[in-house]
This record gives structure tokens, C-alpha cells and sequence, in this order.
């Protein structure tokens, strides 16, 4: 994948498409980060991803390194891509070194993969 055209050589973008097939092969070994608010994913929501609201980011910042894996593979997702693309830059400036934004977020992936999924 290229890199952000935001923040160059920081992280990657991963498309939905890409990402459903990962998701669906290789779940167990993603860390899977929503950084949507509570009301949001009380709306539409993925099973499997760990929500931080960025609105709650003072309650959950400092406990991000023993929280998740630096090293390991971390996408990120919120309703469209910015507010997520903005964690994956916090993300690599904590030193976590395979991160990825969810393009278009859930609102791309409800509407290209599964449109079960409410769009708000």
C-alpha cells in the first residue's frame, strides 16, 4: 500500500476491500482500533475492534504501549478516515511501526462490503 499522501511515509492506507479479506483470513492477528465516539458505534459497529473514542484520548493515552503491540500490524477506523488517519499519526509518533488507515472508514465499508450495516 502507498503511504499517506497526508503524512508521507508514516503509515499506510488500506482500502475495504483489503482490509474484509484480511479481516475475514486473518483476523486473530490484527489489532483493530475504532476511535469513533460511544453513539456512533452504538449505530454501526465491527465486531473485533477495541474503541477509543479520541474524545476520551486523557483516559486512554498513557496505557497505549502496554495495551497494544508497537510492533504488531494496527488498523485503524472511524466513519470516514480523518479522525483515524490523525490516531495513525499519534500512533507512529508513540513508535508503533505497522500502522494503517481504514480508508473511507465504516461508512466505505458499509457501503462496498457490507450494507447491512447502517450509514449515519
Amino acid at each position: 500500500m502507498p503511504a499517506s499522501p497526508l503524512y508521507p511515509g508514516q503509515f499506510d492506507q488500506l482500502n475495504v476491500e483489503t482490509f474484509a479479506h484480511r479481516f475475514t483470513q486473518q483476523h486473530q492477528s490484527l489489532q483493530l482500533i475504532d476511535v469513533r465516539e460511544p453513539n456512533e458505534v452504538a449505530i454501526a459497529e465491527l465486531k473485533g475492534f477495541d474503541h477509543l473514542p479520541l474524545s476520551q484520548f486523557s483516559e486512554w493515552a498513557e496505557q497505549i504501549q502496554t495495551r497494544f503491540d508497537p510492533t504488531a500490524e494496527t488498523i485503524v477506523m472511524c466513519h470516514h478516515g480523518m479522525r483515524s488517519a490523525q490516531m495513525c499519526q499519534w500512533l507512529v509518533s508513540q513508535g508503533f511501526t505497522d500502522v494503517k488507515n481504514l480508508v473511507g472508514g465504516i461508512d466505505a465499508y458499509a457501503c462496498v462490503i457490507d450494507p447491512t450495516i447502517p450509514r449515519y
